[in-house]
């Protein structure tokens, strides 16, 4: 755990460009969104590898395609709801089908972007990315975390991959001295025997906040940071299922095909333990600050806290 109250501002951005002096190869699109996106930065130092194409998401895959095709490392972005929903097709056949080497970025995800309401509010994105084939997914929790994954989609991983990222100021909530990310891993994040919350992004600072609460009442929470939701880290869900015997998933995502569908398929398919889900019910976000919508869609810490009691009865 970092200090609390630390930030980062514009680690994305910021990282992006200083990949470009590492990757010649490196290659920047958007979608007209290069302030909201950070790619400014990037813009700056290597404007002949930058290019705006407008307002045209689905176009902007199908170039990133070719540029992939023909050597390039790509990276492109741009709110997580159009990048998903917009440009399904196009990444679906041209990315995944075709093995691209083009990493999508999706930013102000689920309920962190309050002031534009529920047409900006990604809750479908990683359910539509894990449902394609040879696409990796990925949650970035922090300035930490999205800084070491940016690194290795940039120099080591190679096809299509979607990362979700926050924008502006981003927490350090990871031990920047002792977190390595590795690909295809969950990290605990937390060491508990009681039962384990298992979560990713935002939610991660959340969870541990949940679990301090908790230690409080003498029950001890494991917190699982499953940063990599495809490929998935399908021992470590064995391994909290066996060990503790009780699970929550906590999410900022509606609770259909994201991280609760994909933990809940390793449950069901191996040691059969209570599990209780965090998440955006089947409903719309709206309008609101980050803590108005947390509270009012139920992912404060308070509610995973709450969610721990539940399933503590019915572990029994």
């Amino acid at each position: 755990m970092s200090e609390p109250g630390s930030y980062i501002e514009n680690v994305y951005g910021h990282t992006l460009a200083d990949l470009g002096a590492e990757v010649p190869e490196l290659v920047v699109l958007d979608s007209d969104l290069q302030r909201a996106t950070e790619t400014e930065f990037f813009r700056s130092r290597f404007p002949e590898r930058y290019f705006d194409l407008g307002i045209q998401e689905a176009n902007m895959i199908g170039v990133a395609a070719g540029l992939a095709l023909a050597g390039k490392t790509v990276f492109c972005g741009t709110f997580a709801c159009f990048i998903s929903q917009r440009a399904l097709d196009q990444a679906a056949i041209s990315l995944a089908y075709c093995q691209s080497n083009v990493k999508l970025v999706g930013v102000e995800a689920g309920l962190v972007s309050g002031r534009n309401g529920a047409s900006h509010q990604a809750m479908l994105d990683l359910a539509i990315f894990r449902a394609l084939p040879q696409m990796s997914v990925l949650v970035a929790a922090d300035a930490v975390e999205t800084r070491q994954i940016l690194h290795y989609l940039a120099k080591e991983h190679k096809g299509p991959a979607y990362l979700r990222v926050e924008r502006g100021k981003v927490p350090v909530v990871l031990d920047p001295d002792n977190y390595h990310f590795q690909f295809g891993r969950a990290m605990t994040v937390r060491e508990g025997s009681d039962l384990t919350i298992i979560t990713a992004g935002v939610m991660v600072a959340r969870s541990l906040k949940a679990a301090e609460l908790l230690a409080a009442e003498g029950i001890s929470a494991r917190v699982l940071n499953l940063s990599t939701l495809k490929p998935l880290d399908v021992e470590a869900i064995q391994a909290a299922a066996n060990q503790t015997g009780a699970i929550v998933v906590a999410e900022n995502h509606s609770i259909y095909g994201g991280l609760f569908g994909a933990v809940s398929e390793v449950v069901c398919q191996s040691r059969l333990v209570p599990v209780e889900r965090i998440g955006v019910e089947d409903c719309f976000g709206e309008v609101g600050s980050v803590q108005y919508l947390a509270e009012k869609f139920g992912l404060t810490a308070a509610h995973i806290a709450a969610a721990v009691y539940r399933v503590l009865q019915r572990k029994g």
